[in-house]
Formats: structure tokens, C-alpha cells, sequence
């Protein structure tokens, strides 16, 4: 499994678009929480389905596409936060120590 950079609106737009699931993993680089967030979910990611897109948001980089998603997915930003999408929608929102692979599988049917 790798990571897809999420960088512009346009791909914000595709993830609404998507007509199944999309994952959005937004990262603060300077914060150590939000790395171990991210290592503990790598571990276990091999359990995602294969075609599920996984997108990696910089939140130092990208701050503008991160107050886009929290609008248009309504969810209040978060650092570390992980959205699960379906059909353009939010159905699971998950930040800090509650980023579970466990729990994310559990919402994909």
C-alpha cells in the first residue's frame, strides 16, 4: 500500500466524486503525535482493501485544502485526523490515539 500526496482542490473534488471508498490521512509533520498516529496505522494498513485510495495530507504544506475538507466533509479539523469517505460522504472520523484500522474496516462493507 502507498500513500497518494493530496495537494489541489481538483482532488478533493474526485474523492466527492469517487462512487466508493476513499481514506484521508491529514498530518501535521512537526507533531509527534501525529507521527506515531501515522506509524501504528501503517502497520496495519496491509488490511485495507487494495483498491481503496489512500490519500496523505501535509497539513504544514497544505492548511487551505485542509479547512476545504473539514467544510466540505463536515468534520472539524483535526491533527491527526482520518476520514473515511463513501459516495462523497464522511462516514467515519477519527483523530489522535482513536486512528484505528480495526474500526476503519468495520465501516467498509
Amino acid at each position: 500500500m502507498s500513500w497518494i500526496a493530496l495537494e489541489t482542490k481538483e482532488q478533493i473534488e474526485e474523492i466527492k466524486q469517487n462512487p466508493g471508498y476513499s481514506l484521508i490521512f491529514k498530518h501535521s509533520t512537526r507533531c509527534s503525535i501525529s507521527m506515531m498516529a501515522k506509524r501504528r496505522f501503517e502497520l496495519d494498513w496491509e488490511n485495507l482493501p487494495e483498491d481503496m485510495p489512500l490519500y496523505f495530507l501535509d497539513l504544514i504544506k497544505y492548511r487551505e485544502l485542509s479547512g476545504q475538507i473539514a467544510h466540505d466533509f463536515q468534520v472539524h479539523h483535526e491533527s491527526p485526523q482520518l476520514l473515511l469517505i463513501k459516495n462523497g460522504e464522511c462516514i467515519l472520523d477519527q483523530s489522535h490515539g482513536g486512528i484505528s484500522v480495526d474500526e476503519t474496516l468495520e465501516m467498509v462493507q
